[in-house]
């Protein structure tokens, strides 16, 4: 691996880090989206180097320079449990976030919180409201548990239709908001939150999920768990910490809701995730300089597009839904073939496939693949078969 490791690939790593500025201090803004590019080690493992994956919307590079350093560090000890870290870490992401620490647990990533939270505030008698398209882990678990799904379209403007939801269901257990939406990367509004807390059906729960907050303008609702309202915010270290491979996340809620997801298991998380989210989370640069840098690289795809006289969602974040103005599954399957693999499409938008944002390579190498692929004569296009189909139903972030 160390013929990777030259000069362009280093930069191409640190720079949307405090490293990479400190060594470019006189580097533009295009400058440094223009570096943000991953190593694509990825090709080593399921999929050839030279494909560029904008369909699971992970961040296009690695944790930090010094993250990757502490990770070795840890790695080198694995033997030891260091059981400990786990606690004396959540305290401290508690403390970041001005909650206690029995209001904070860690987990790894996000899933297990979602799934937690559909087991332990659904059930037959109990519904799940949601919208539609969102992600859709919590009503996969809910009806598995018995439990009827109530998906709420989504409003013209995107937005979360919340008297709609309210008005769903009156029994019903769990409210799922993701905030940025996923797909469409879309903010949900803060009063519109605060709106469900204060008229849902009394003792239910709202999750709200914060997944890609970090790259939008979006208000967060955390210190709404601080005022002990019914409410469960999940964030994760996934999507701009980079670390999804990694798995770390933590749930927020006042303690008598958090033990409910406890019922379900609460396991110390691995000591090199440990140490890689505690150096990036008191990195103050790493979120305003990646934040900065997709905003850059996904307005200038957006500007493209309008040129090129598609719409698409008018997202926030590192994703984006695209009206290909026919079916969109076959090309979501044409762009593979030319080396573009994007994200999968949602039954109520099935001409929206989504659009992971990448580095500006990734960019370019979509924009070229989508009008060669948009040539296509439907029956031929129709007449694919994915080239990576172990992909399709493993990755369905």
């Amino acid at each position: 691996m160390t013929h990777r490791l030259n000069r362009r690939n280093f930069l191409r790593m640190g720079a949307a880090v405090p490293v990479a500025s400190a060594i470019l201090p006189a580097m533009t803004r295009p400058a440094l989206a223009a570096a943000a590019g991953g190593v694509p080690m990825v090709g080593f493992i399921d999929t050839p180097a030279n494909v560029a994956l904008l369909n699971i919307n992970e961040y296009p590079s690695g944790p930090t320079p010094a993250a990757v350093a502490v990770m070795h560090q840890m790695a080198t000890n694995g033997n030891r449990y260091y059981m400990g870290e786990t606690k004396k870490f959540g305290a401290q992401v508690a403390a970041y976030h001005d909650l206690k620490p029995e209001y904070v647990t860690l987990y790894a990533g996000s899933s297990e919180i979602l799934n937690f939270t559909a087991l332990a505030f659904t059930s037959p008698t109990r519904s799940l409201v949601t919208a539609d398209p969102t992600f859709e882990q919590t009503w996969r678990v809910a009806e598995s548990n018995g439990a009827k799904v109530h998906k709420v379209p989504l409003k013209a403007d995107y937005g979360y239709d919340m008297r709609a939801m309210v008005a769903a269901d009156p029994n019903a257990g769990l409210f799922y908001v993701c905030n940025p939406n996923n797909p469409t990367g879309t903010p949900v509004k803060r009063a519109d939150i605060e709106w469900l807390l204060e008229n849902k059906p009394a003792g239910s729960v709202v999750l709200v999920d914060e997944a890609y907050i970090h790259f939008s303008d979006a208000d967060s609702v955390l210190d709404l768990v601080a005022k002990d309202k019914d409410l469960i915010v999940s964030r994760t270290f996934s999507k701009i910490y980079s670390m999804g491979g990694l798995r770390f996340g933590y749930a927020s809620a006042r303690p008598d809701i958090g033990e409910k997801l406890h019922l379900y298991g609460v396991n110390s998380m691995a000591t090199t995730a440990v140490q890689c989210a505690k150096v990036q989370l008191e990195d103050k640069q790493l979120i305003p300089l990646r934040k900065q840098a997709m905003a850059d690289t996904r307005n200038r795809t957006f500007e493209w597009l309008a040129k090129n006289n598609y719409s698409f969602s008018p997202s926030q974040t590192n994703h984006f839904l695209l009206d290909v103005k026919k079916p969109g599954a076959p090309v979501v399957t044409a762009l593979a073939h030319h080396s573009v693999m994007v994200g999968r499409t949602w039954a109520s938008m099935p001409n929206w496939p989504r659009i992971t944002v990448g580095s500006p390579g990734d960019m370019q190498s979509f924009q070229t693949a989508f009008l060669e692929v948009m040539k296509m004569p439907d029956g031929k296009m129709n007449a694919l078969a994915h080239p990576y189909p172990h992909l399709l139903h493993e990755h369905t972030c």
